[in-house]
């Protein structure tokens, strides 16, 4: 099983760094270049390729294999990075991108997004229902490491480093990655698929759809993580409100919850690894976050009510701060497990459809992650934030219900 999760391991690690560099690095380079707050928030518009990755996702699964696809895609990558090293991401004296940065980057995200397809098939293809557990904990826990890495790491090289070296830096990287995807001997081992022509779009839909599971599994994934998402939006500004600094803030909000999120994965694979019954397990994790939240917006309930501020060595604070990472913990194990179970019920599709089926299922697990992050604000201002927490709370309760109704196939 180890040749199969190492080169998963560095893939999945290389897979995060785009996502690092767009959330991390480059809104801090961009305000650092003059741009206002609402130009450096319109950068998310780049992330547009990954909601269209059923696009694409048939030709991978009918065209080729996963393992050409990874390395051209992985390849195309490093090429996209070494062009970005020879601009400036800011040209001098305006207060905008470049159009030809913008058009890299989304490329960027276009040439992350084909190799997501890829990858996530080659993984539902390589690995055994036995290594699902350890499999999707190598997924999240890697790509949340590259996340880190790009986003942090990078960040603290910029005074050394200037743009271009870190792009080339990066553009090595996926170069180094294309060439272990193609020499690795675990990946050269799995068939390609027959040549065929890609489905008509509505007979391709009917067909997913028609997979055992899949309707229960993409309501589950799209709705999982909506009280989560919304609540981790808004606690951490919360606290800044509340009287903690910025730095201290970015430190437990960055390098703690991170931390506490891939200790969750990591837990949640190793439960799994000693064959803990998937659906129980998801169950009981999400029992544990309800408590969690209600415990957080307790905590909300009682600063709100007194106005209260969070001075240094108060046992108020320090509740803060182990709410903070024990959302991310919980959310950690919850990913790892939701992942694991829609990596199941693709593996149920086809081998022809498979790239198509998980991209389906991912798809929706973002735009269910995209829709609280972004309407948390404007509904924490209508609504105030006690009922606002207290609307997070019923709808992380909701999937705790709606997993009573899963198919056996899934069990």
């Amino acid at each position: 099983m180890h040749g199969k999760l190492l080169p998963l391991a560095g893939l999945y690690l290389v897979q995060g760094l785009p996502y690092g560099l767009q959330s991390g690095l480059l809104p801090m380079l961009l305000r650092a270049g003059g741009l206002s707050l609402t130009r450096v928030g319109l950068a998310k518009v780049l992330y547009a390729p990954w909601l269209f990755k059923l696009v694409w996702a048939p030709l991978v699964d009918t065209r080729g294999s996963p393992r050409a696809w990874l390395t051209l895609s992985t390849a195309a990558l490093g090429l996209v990075c070494g062009l970005l090293a020879a601009l400036p991401p800011v040209e001098a004296g305006k207060g905008g991108l470049p159009v030809t940065v913008v058009g890299l980057l989304l490329l960027l995200n276009l040439g992350a997004a084909v190799q997501d397809v890829a990858l996530d098939t080659l993984a539902v293809q390589l690995l055994e229902p036995a290594e699902l557990g350890p499999g999707n904990t190598v997924q999240v826990v890697a790509y949340k490491l590259g996340a880190v890495l790009a986003g942090g790491g990078l960040l603290a090289l910029v005074p050394t480093l200037s743009w271009p070296l870190l792009f080339l830096l990066l553009a090595a990287t996926y170069w180094l990655a294309a060439a272990l995807v193609w020499a690795a001997p675990a990946l050269q081992q799995l068939p390609g698929p027959a040549p065929s022509e890609p489905p008509h779009t509505l007979h391709l839909l009917r067909d997913l759809v028609a997979v055992s599971g899949t309707l229960w599994t993409a309501g589950f994934v799209l709705t999982y993580k909506l009280g989560e998402q919304g609540a981790s939006s808004l606690f951490p500004l919360l606290l800044l409100d509340r009287g903690f600094s910025t730095p201290e803030l970015g430190l437990w909000n960055g390098v703690g919850t991170m931390a506490s999120s891939i200790a969750g994965s990591s837990l949640g694979g190793a439960l799994l690894a000693r064959h803990w019954q998937l659906l129980p397990l998801l169950r009981s994790v999400l029992r544990f976050r309800l408590g969690g939240l209600a415990c957080q917006t307790a905590l909300l309930f009682y600063l709100d009510t007194l106005g209260a501020r969070l001075g240094p060595g108060s046992v108020v604070r320090g509740a803060a701060l182990l709410s903070l990472c024990l959302q991310h913990f919980l959310g950690g194990l919850v990913t790892t497990a939701t992942f694991t179970l829609m990596m199941r019920c693709s593996q149920l599709a086809p081998s022809a459809m498979q790239a198509t089926h998980y991209s389906l299922l991912a798809t929706l697990e973002l735009l269910g992650k995209l829709l609280l992050g972004t309407l948390a604000g404007a509904l924490a201002d209508s609504l105030g934030l006690p009922l606002c927490f207290s609307l997070f709370l019923a709808l992380s309760a909701t999937p705790m219900v709606y997993l009573g109704l899963a198919p056996s196939t899934l069990a």
